[in-house]
């Protein structure tokens, strides 16, 4: 048993009168020790319960990245310069709707800005559909390359892929907890926040309910990240829906903080959400759109990359940003780089 660590659950879980908060350098200690495990078991498990319950403050998850950045691979800065865009969507899956977002990358890559997704296998606690399925179905399996091979790719194409497991062993190694609790930890949430590169960046980061976008905020200011845009998308990804408003909130370094909202029908791109098939499926609807085949999912798809391109500042509007993606697409330009990606992550497996 470490007193230490008990000190931190006795004073996150003594409830709403007596409970408190812990400082940024606190959250980060308590980071610190369970990515060592240095606690108990029955320790971690009543610190993860206990924080999920309490809710976390901006300062402990401030903290918390900084001790799990101590403990993780950072790919190094890249001479190209256009800043990295960074996707962070739920590490344990989609159950009720295809992801967009490696398409989405696609398309940012060919915009010219280096892209970087980061997830892992099927997850607790949902055990969803996970984007790396989507990518292998792709002929991309991102989970054979070691982080420096991700990072000779993502310099020859602008595309990588973090997987957990080989970038920071000893978050994976926590994840048995989740599901013995049967709850998402504050874990869940520094997931969409993450970032495992160490140049200039934009984050783009899913959220589903308000308070976490309300953490989240105040999170990146603590850490001094200035360009971001938090996206209320499908199930907490950066898949933003066409079948109803798109929620975003977009923080630039000049000008602050703005809520947007936006509906695809006044684009032109309003229809289903794509529902959720297998990664065999879904890789099948992607090379299609790739092909020029008009569907929700090829909707989905131009909506999804003009916001992101326009987000990113390639675009000064999202109208200019449709017809760039809809050109991308019509040239071919989107399935080359998904040909290029292929062909550079063939020959390490």
């Amino acid at each position: 048993m470490s007193a230490q660590f008990r000190e931190f659950v006795q004073k996150i879980g003594s409830g709403q009168h007596t409970g408190k908060d812990l400082s940024r350098s606190e959250a980060q200690q308590a980071m610190r020790m369970l990515l060592e495990q240095n606690a108990t078991p029955a320790q971690i498990g009543a610190f993860l319960i206990a924080h999920r319950i309490k809710r976390p403050t901006a300062e402990e998850l401030a903290g918390m990245l900084d001790a799990w950045e101590q403990f993780s691979y950072s790919l190094p800065g890249l001479s190209c310069p256009a800043p990295l865009v960074v996707l962070g969507s739920p590490y344990d899956g989609r159950e009720r709707h295809s992801p967009i977002s490696p398409v989405t990358a696609l398309i940012l890559a060919v915009a010219g800005f280096p892209v970087l997704q980061h997830g892992s296998d099927r997850l607790p606690t949902k055990y969803g559909l996970p984007l790396l399925d989507v990518w292998c179905e792709l002929g991309v399996p991102w989970q054979k390359l070691s982080p420096d091979q991700v990072s000779a790719v993502l310099q020859a194409s602008n595309l990588g892929f973090a997987y957990m497991p080989h970038f920071c062993p000893a978050f994976h190694a926590l994840l048995p907890y989740r599901e013995e609790i049967g709850k998402r930890p504050p874990l869940a949430t520094l997931e969409l926040i993450w970032s495992p590169y160490g140049g200039k960046q934009i984050l783009l980061s899913g959220f589903v309910h308000p308070p976490t976008e309300a953490v989240m905020i105040d999170t990146f200011a603590l850490r001094g990240i200035d360009h971001y845009a938090t996206l209320r998308g499908l199930e907490g990804s950066v898949d933003l829906p066409i079948a109803r408003i798109s929620v975003i909130g977009r923080h630039l370094p000049d000008t602050g903080w703005q809520r947007i909202t936006l509906h695809a029908r006044n684009y032109g791109l309003d229809g289903d959400d794509p529902k959720l098939a297998t990664a065999d499926a879904i890789a099948q609807e992607i090379k299609h759109t790739l092909d020029g085949k008009i569907s929700n999912y090829s909707k989905a798809v131009v909506w999804n990359g003009a916001i992101a391109l326009w987000l990113c500042g390639k675009c000064p509007d999202l109208e200019t940003s449709i017809a760039t993606v809809q050109e991308y697409l019509r040239l071919g330009l989107v399935a080359d780089k998904l040909t290029q990606v292929r062909q550079l992550v063939r020959p390490i497996n």
